[in-house]
């Protein structure tokens, strides 16, 4: 069942759980994560990254054959457009037939990110699209080093932000990051900020950087009011390490078998972030 990404959410903020949004590049990978979530009975998201699409597979090669699959599903489905940072390429999205967007504008002072997010908010309502939106600064892994100065969302800043444009969830920086961090590095969340946003507009709020957060962080995360779990890294690794596997055993493979043996891989991961995020069995 092809759904925006606000129902969903709206469910999983009143029963206190996390919906998964994987980051997916292509037919194969969102196959297996709609499949994965078909065997954990559980609601999952589709997250095409602007980035990919522009540089990978084009949208209007994407879309539509999601939505196929999406309907077909027994489970709800939504695709969701990941860091959208381009206004124009946003709405492109939105009218190929996106059910949910991320707008991005986090780089920009909050007045500005304001401005422009709430554009979009009121362009998606005539495709009845849900949207998303970050304030704040996620850190990021530079060499060895992990840096988060002044990476932490500003609670204040979100209120003002939830309340002046109308979004369905909005993504917060309390200790998370994009990417792979440094080996052995478990990060620290500051949770205050996800309950002192939560507790004022009980809106449905989201974690990015999901993989190599811990389970622990994420299991409170959920239980502080986080309802969309962004996950990437490890759903990627974890197929690129089954090639290496796969080519070990046997170098000439024949490649729809080498696939095959990825998406296996990649559904396996996605089945255990489900798991924490506690929306196995969640799908209506």
């Amino acid at each position: 069942m092809y759904v925006s990404m606000r129902e969903m959410l709206a469910k999983a903020n009143r029963e206190k759980y996390a919906v998964l949004a994987i980051n997916c590049f292509n037919l194969e990978t969102a196959k297996a994560v709609i499949d994965a979530a078909e065997e954990m009975h559980a609601p999952i998201i589709v997250d095409l990254l602007q980035d990919h699409l522009k540089m990978h597979l084009d949208y209007r090669y994407l879309t539509q054959p999601i939505i196929r699959m999406a309907n077909n599903a027994k489970v709800e489905v939504a695709i969701n457009l990941d860091h959208g940072q381009d206004v124009a390429f946003v709405k492109q999205c939105l009218q190929e037939g996106f059910s949910s967007v991320m707008m991005d504008a986090s780089m920009y002072p909050l007045e500005e990110n304001i401005r422009i997010t709430k554009e979009i908010v009121q362009f998606a309502q005539q495709f009845n699209a849900s949207v998303e939106a970050e304030v704040g600064d996620l850190g990021v892994v530079d060499g060895n080093q992990w840096t988060n100065t002044e990476m932490y969302t500003n609670p204040d800043d979100a209120i003002q932000f939830i309340q002046a444009t109308g979004v369905d969830c909005l993504a917060l920086s309390y200790g998370s990051t994009h990417g792979d961090y440094p080996e052995g590095y478990v990060p620290e969340f500051r949770f205050d900020i996800v309950e002192k946003i939560k507790q004022v507009t009980q809106l449905p709020l989201v974690l990015h950087g999901g993989s190599g957060a811990g389970e622990e962080n994420i299991r409170q995360s959920v239980a502080l009011g986080i309802n969309k779990i962004n996950v990437g890294s490890d759903f990627m690794k974890a197929q690129s390490l089954e090639i290496q596997k796969q080519l070990a055993k046997d170098a000439m493979i024949g490649y729809p078998e080498l696939i095959h043996a990825t998406m296996a891989a990649g559904k396996e991961v996605v089945k255990k972030y489900i798991e924490i995020a506690g929306s196995k069995n969640k799908a209506l």
